[in-house]
């Protein structure tokens, strides 16, 4: 089972002069994985290289330095931990001294692991992706239920009739929370797979 990091994460070394500061943080998507390069990237540093992953879905650069020395070391650092869900950026300030492809690909790749070996973790759950149409006079029980079952509220969208509730649920909570929302509305509330777009 895949982990990710229960905060974001931080370390510092030198190397040969060079100075790299890598930062780990969890993220859910492609979209606050690129929010959190963007808000931590140094533009005064030489070099900002990276790599995130979430699920089948990942991403990395070199930023200027030799191919394959910086983003894919980084990458292979999250691999190695099983980590998913996490962002990386390694932050370079050059010393002087060249490192060779090699000495780079360890000193990021290097620094890439510590950091993620240094963060706390936890393990990931299996999710389920649902959808529920509840009408407005149960909404407020619904939602202040929602967390007993470690549920993930995700959106919300509104209609004439009540609110569709995008979710992701533990796959282990799944049979509970059906059962307790059929308690809840005298079986009127069905989970539905996946996310339905409202119409």
């Amino acid at each position: 089972m895949p982990f990710t990091l229960l905060a974001p994460s931080q370390y510092r070394e030198e190397i040969r002069k060079s100075r790299f500061l890598a930062l780990a943080a969890p993220v859910s998507n492609a979209e606050q994985a690129i929010a959190f390069l963007a808000a931590h990237s140094d533009a005064s540093a030489s070099h900002n290289c990276w790599a995130w992953k979430v699920g089948q879905q990942y991403r990395f650069s070199d930023d200027g330095e030799p191919g394959g020395t910086a983003g894919r070391p980084i990458l292979a650092a999250i691999e190695g931990q099983d980590m998913d869900q996490v962002a990386v950026l390694v932050i370079r300030w050059y010393g002087g001294i060249q490192l060779g492809t090699g000495g780079l690909a360890r000193a990021y790749g290097g620094s890439a692991s510590k950091c993620l070996q240094a963060a706390e973790r936890i393990e990931q759950v299996a999710q389920q992706q649902v959808s529920l149409h509840c009408p407005f006079a149960d909404l407020a029980l619904v939602k202040a239920r929602l967390g007993d079952f470690a549920c993930q509220l995700d959106a919300e969208t509104f209609d004439a009739h009540g609110a569709l509730l995008s979710l992701s649920v533990p796959e282990a909570q799944l049979d509970a929370l059906q059962q307790a929302l059929a308690d809840l509305s005298r079986g009127r509330l069905v989970l539905q797979p996946g996310i339905v777009a409202a119409t």
